[in-house]
């Protein structure tokens, strides 16, 4: 039998996952925690930012160090439903309808550009995001353990982009925002490039697979003894309650959103070394969880606000726990 992993072996975990993106993924520190932070706790993860800044490398080589199996589908505005779950053809030789599976059974999917086709086929994933099931012509069929989808968008403003729905928004358990490096990092990326580094080889480079499949489904359990007392659950609530009451958000946070930061917070706590969680793990946690999973009222955006600037008058008028 297994022994139980701890919150000391999920810090362990997440140090050497980062420490091994961070060879070839520069100055992104804090994107690649909360990628790991998602993706320790069977998360889904969507990455915003603008062409060029490392969006699929990341994913690309967050995959290749677990060991799972991945594939990716490029997101186009042609881009069918059934190109990603599959459908059933016609076997000349069984006399048969057979089902052909799609690119959405693995364990990891790459949904590159999401928001450049349409809603239809963005709705695809809706099923498989929230059940790890997807139906083919009335057909349910199950996906692997760990089913993790890792989307790419561009910001919505750019052209050729369809915003995604709310549903499937709140599906994701962190947005994470990945901008520019430092000119530091940005000359240091430069010089991995003159010395032959070849994004599209990472078998390669010096990325090694540090885990598996089978550890992450090992981990799935492991921050049940991280300790959240009463008033930080409290807390948690207020946030998300007062999401939905403050001017300027059309619609808050939902309960789904309140479980995922209770989640990351969780695991925040443990990778800075405690078994319990403080409210500083929850505020660092807002950004990624819930910027999301507010949607605000179009005279706010006509004003240039920004989800990121309501969670912080949010967070400035929720009462922080002693």
């Amino acid at each position: 039998m297994a022994k139980t992993k701890t919150p000391k072996d999920f810090q362990s975990l997440h140090q050497k996952l980062s420490s091994s993106l961070q060879t070839i993924v520069k100055g992104q520190e804090e994107v690649i925690q909360f990628v790991v932070l998602a993706l320790l706790n069977n998360g889904h993860i969507l990455l915003e930012g603008l062409p060029g800044l490392g969006k699929t490398l990341i994913a690309n080589a967050l995959s290749y160090i677990v060991g799972a199996e991945f594939k990716r589908v490029q997101f186009t505005p042609d881009l069918m439903p059934s190109d990603i779950i599959g459908t059933t053809v016609f076997h000349y030789e069984k006399n048969a309808f057979v089902v052909k599976k799609g690119p959405i059974f693995t364990n990891f999917l790459l949904a590159d550009e999401i928001n450049r086709t349409p809603a239809k086929t963005q709705a695809a994933l809706l099923e498989a995001m929230q059940e790890g099931q997807v139906t083919i012509d009335g057909r349910n069929y199950k996906l692997d353990d760990p089913f993790i989808t890792i989307a790419t968008q561009n910001p919505i403003e750019l052209e050729g982009t369809y915003p995604l729905p709310e549903a499937q928004l709140d599906r994701f358990m962190c947005k994470i925002i990945v901008s520019y490096p430092s000119a530091g990092q940005e000359k240091e990326m430069l010089l991995m490039f003159k010395e032959g580094f070849d994004s599209s080889r990472l078998g390669d480079t010096s990325l090694k697979p540090v885990c598996t499949k089978k550890d992450l489904l090992e981990y799935k359990d492991s921050l049940d003894s991280v300790n959240v007392e009463d008033s930080i659950i409290n807390y948690i609530y207020e946030i998300i309650d007062t999401t939905r009451k403050t001017p300027g958000i059309e619609v808050g946070a939902s309960p789904r959103g309140g479980i995922a930061l209770l989640k990351i917070s969780r695991a925040l706590a443990a990778i800075r070394g405690r078994e319990f969680v403080v409210p500083d793990d929850v505020k660092d946690s807002c950004f990624p969880v819930l910027r999301h999973r507010i949607i605000l009222e179009s005279s706010a955006e006509l004003e240039g606000h920004s989800a990121d600037d309501f969670l912080r008058s949010v967070l400035g008028r929720v009462k922080v726990p002693r």
